[in-house]
């Protein structure tokens, strides 16, 4: 039984997506609960002496990499350093962090996605480097499909940079680069820039950071990155530090106005720009 258990933990292990991409660590944390909690119902309501689980160990890992990002201060300060380096991966790195989408995203784009003149990236395919060869899917979800307005500056950049390509489709993808040659890349300029190494999906992370330090809800940002709000909300509570605080000073606000006014006196409490009796 032990060897069975052990068994299933390793064919999971093993497998892989249909994009061939293994299944992540939290997940097989997810499945071996599971199975671990059929063997545990077999044991009590089922006579079985042990649960094999148990024995044969633990797979996955129950919480997800630790996320990183880089403040505003600190992309600039790598932006900066390599700026001068190779320009298609400059861009593909400032589209990264000021559009906020994926990698497979970014590398799936075409000229055709990109309207400089409305100022806007759409996104509707993803891309994957599966066996040795370039495969274009679908995005990772419905909601992924969505159209971003980008910054000016970027625009003017990518304007630039296309214009230093005398001939292209406009099916053409956009950036023909390697996961590990832009890594490699950013990695380099940390060194230079004398900022901390983060991951190339760390460069969402540091959108959605930016985004939330500006001001903007959960749901604006859930639409511009392809996501639920509810999703946004629940990864990103820890960067809304002063929502919490806003409420509790409202709320003693109110708490002063109730307790210094007459009951029934209909007197108008004001604050941060709403009213209320």
């Amino acid at each position: 039984m032990k060897g069975q258990c052990l068994w299933v933990d390793l064919a999971l292990i093993g497998l892989r997506n249909d994009k061939g991409e293994p299944y992540s660590p939290t997940y097989l944390k997810t499945i071996n609960n599971q199975i671990t909690a059929i063997f545990n119902h077999a044991v009590r309501f089922y006579e079985l002496k042990k649960n094999p689980c148990h024995a044969a160990g633990a797979m996955g890992k129950k919480h997800a990499n630790e996320m990183q990002f880089w403040t505003l201060e600190e992309y600039q300060r790598f932006a900066r350093v390599i700026k001068s380096g190779n320009p298609e991966l400059y861009h593909a790195i400032e589209v990264l962090y000021w559009c906020g989408v994926r990698l497979g995203e970014m590398l799936a784009l075409t000229y055709s996605d990109v309207d400089l003149e409305k100022k806007t990236v759409r996104v509707s395919k993803s891309y994957q480097r599966i066996k040795g060869k370039d495969v274009i899917t679908d995005p990772k979800t419905h909601k992924s499909n969505r159209v971003i307005a980008i910054p000016d500056a970027l625009c003017d950049e990518l304007r630039i940079f296309f214009g230093m390509h005398y001939v292209y489709g406009k099916d053409d993808r956009i950036f023909s680069i390697s996961k590990h040659r832009l890594y490699d890349f950013m990695s380099s300029g940390s060194d230079k820039a004398g900022v901390k190494r983060i991951r190339i999906h760390d460069l969402r992370h540091s959108h959605v950071s930016l985004l939330i330090e500006m001001g903007y809800s959960a749901v604006a940002i859930a639409e511009r990155l392809g996501h639920e709000s509810i999703e946004i909300t629940f990864r990103y509570a820890h960067l809304f530090p002063t929502q919490q605080t806003s409420m509790a000073d409202d709320l003693s606000k109110m708490m002063v106005s109730s307790n210094d006014r007459e009951p029934g006196s209909g007197k108008v409490i004001r604050f941060r720009g709403r009213a209320a009796r």
